[in-house]
């Protein structure tokens, strides 16, 4: 075995552990809604005043890894993002896409929002 090919398997194990421990990440930290069923939430209609764009994971950009990452969020009163819960999306990207989105600040509003927020990862973003 040559030590080209060595170095080829580790960088591929390197890169399979990397995307599990994305995706156990992704699906740990996002709080569950008990009464949010994302199939039948919209999108988010309240206005954004500081849109925060999501940093391409080098890894994804060199993997050519490109999706939409669809979210669920609840923005409170003030105007602060309270909670996230992603629904779709590459785990590769998922984890750039929430911490962009816990970044933004809406407008004030009487009450709570709920919407859906999608973030589109292609080459050049």
């Amino acid at each position: 075995m040559s030590l080209q090919t060595i170095r080829r398997g580790i960088a591929s194990g390197a890169l399979l552990l990397l995307g599990w421990l994305t995706l156990g990440v992704a699906f740990q930290s996002a709080p569950l809604f008990a009464q949010e069923d994302p199939a039948h939430t919209e999108e988010l209609t309240r206005k954004v005043k500081t849109k925060v764009p999501p940093v391409y994971p080098d890894i994804a950009r060199r993997m050519n890894i490109t999706g939409t990452v669809k979210m669920v969020v609840v923005v409170s009163p003030s105007g602060v993002v309270k909670n996230t819960k992603v629904v779709g999306g590459h785990p590769l990207l998922v984890t750039a896409a929430t911490e962009a989105l816990k970044k933004w600040k809406f407008e004030p509003a009487s009450e709570e929002s709920t919407g859906i927020v999608e973030f589109k990862f292609q080459p050049g973003n």
